[in-house]
């Protein structure tokens, strides 16, 4: 296995002009692939890691992706994963847009020049389980600092987390419902058997994400199978309470949907002959959960009962995760405020930003702290929490950090609707701050970065880093606020006493 560059000129004669393109190949185990060098890096695109999940695969583990022969183009963006798209063209709220298919189970590199034993990363991309692309996200930067990065796609709502009576019979003994998260592992099994082929590290690689992302990264920290394919691990936006909900919950509530969808189906043949845009507009709650093989207890259950994986682990949030929420009144939508809770937050302002206050630190501060407590009993943890508004932004008022707002910081790319024009050398540094902290991590299992150091997480100090427009370590950060909402949530995870 090895990296083969070359040049290549294109010409385009009906503008009498020309330029020259170098290409990289990599060969995996007589199968080569041809990407581009980049001024940053080496980068591949629309790798296959998995056979397409299409005819009587739609709904199974995901198999090995067939061998080609000759050279493979892996210059062009594969296609995303069925998933609702804007009408209008523009990207959805999990970024993508453009070309969907069911044979969409691919990835891409991305290499450092010459690299040689490089650690990795691999990237899950978030969007509620339910939209988002792995090509969305631009790993150069990383790939400049010595970093390999993978992004991948894997396969999202009613066809990546999906139970039926039917599937579960024809299933037999195979695991059924969580198909996602085996698309995840399966990429993690790729990158432990060909990795090396780009310049990677198989025995230095971290699982990171946000979001659906951030929420797939916790899963697969709790799924046997999954463990040992990586050594560290990112969770931004993650959460980490998880109420259960078993593979029979599930049958249950996607008969219901299919009833409603109009989608009379007696077995698993008859599923598998819906048409993927049929079954795409299925609503539904998607996501990891208790299938009995693949993932036998929420991550809540395994990090509590100490089955989580003992790895070097970085988790935190952002100031304004209800952003979530959409506009208008969030008053109720989190449940009644008991006179408890009020007291707490009598500092927020109104109900609606109770509500909002509430939403932001139940589904992710507060448990980002939790689950950095718990992991910290082994190996470290270290909690952030990202405030920083971006300058653009503060004219029109926004005062908080929307949810997946530092994405474009850890990455150091503000992505493909944002020109540079109106990022400012205030953002720009606060992007080296947390790049270099998400770096350092992948190289050496420690978030070594900046002028103040990044204590490990410990909860008698109950000690974070906060990035923002005054970045720098805080001492019991909204601790009433997430013990209140401790009390509501930890007796619904089902936690063994």
């Amino acid at each position: 296995m090895r990296y083969a560059v070359t040049a290549v000129a294109a010409w385009f004669l009906a503008s009498g002009g020309a330029w020259a393109q170098t290409v990289v190949k990599a060969e995996l185990s007589g199968a080569t692939v041809v990407g581009e060098a980049t001024e940053r890096a080496n980068v591949f695109r629309n790798i296959p890691f998995a056979a397409a999940p299409v005819g009587k695969l739609r709904w199974a583990p995901p198999q090995p992706a067939p061998r080609w022969t000759g050279e493979r183009d892996a210059t062009k963006n594969g296609p995303s994963c069925p998933q609702p798209m804007n009408a209008d063209g523009t990207p959805n709220g999990g970024g993508a847009n453009g070309p969907m298919s069911e044979d969409c189970l691919q990835l891409n590199v991305f290499a450092p020049k010459a690299a040689k034993r490089a650690p990795v990363m691999v990237w899950i991309h978030g969007g509620s389980h339910r939209t988002g692309a792995g090509w969305i996200y631009d790993g150069q930067n990383f790939a400049r600092d010595g970093v390999l990065v993978v992004t991948i796609n894997y396969r999202l709502g009613p066809l990546g987390y999906f139970a039926h009576p039917a599937l579960t019979k024809d299933a037999g003994a195979a695991p059924t419902g969580n198909f996602g998260l085996m698309d995840q592992v399966a990429a993690l099994k790729w990158v432990q058997q060909n990795i090396a082929a780009f310049g990677g590290d198989p025995k230095n690689v971290t699982v990171f994400g946000e979001s659906a992302g951030g929420m797939s990264t916790l899963a697969l920290l709790a799924t046997p199978s999954a463990k040992g394919l990586y050594q560290k691990a990112i969770v931004q936006s993650g959460g980490g309470w998880f109420p259960p909900a078993t593979l029979a919950d599930k049958e249950k509530e996607f008969a219901g949907a299919l009833e409603k969808a109009g989608i009379a189906a007696a077995t698993a043949d008859d599923l598998r002959a819906v048409s993927w845009e049929k079954i795409n507009a299925i609503p539904g709650n998607y996501g990891p959960f208790i299938d009995g093989k693949v993932m036998p207890e929420t991550a809540s259950q395994a990090l509590a009962g100490g089955r989580f994986a003992d790895v070097p682990l970085i988790i935190g949030f952002n100031s304004g995760e209800d952003s979530l929420l959409g506009g208008g009144s969030a008053a109720g939508r989190m449940g009644p405020i008991p006179d408890a809770t009020r007291a707490v937050y009598k500092d927020a302002g109104d109900d609606n930003a109770i509500a909002r206050a509430i939403f932001t630190d139940r589904i992710f501060g507060a448990p980002a702290r939790w689950v950095a407590a718990e992991a910290a009993t082994g190996k470290p943890a270290w909690l952030y929490h990202f405030s920083y508004v971006a300058t653009r932004f503060r004219p029109a008022g926004v005062k908080t950090a929307a949810h997946a707002a530092e994405i474009p910081y850890v990455f150091e790319y503000w992505g493909r609707r944002t020109p540079m024009s109106v990022v400012s050398d205030e953002d720009k540094q606060v992007a080296t701050l947390m790049h270099a902290c998400w770096v350092s991590f992948a190289k050496t299992g420690a978030p070594k970065c900046g002028a103040e150091a990044w204590p490990a997480y410990d909860a008698k100090a109950d000690r974070l880093m906060e990035f923002g427009a005054s970045s720098g370590v805080r001492t019991a950060f909204r601790k009433a606020q997430f013990e209140a909402q401790a009390a509501v949530s930890m007796p619904t995870l089902k936690l063994a006493k």
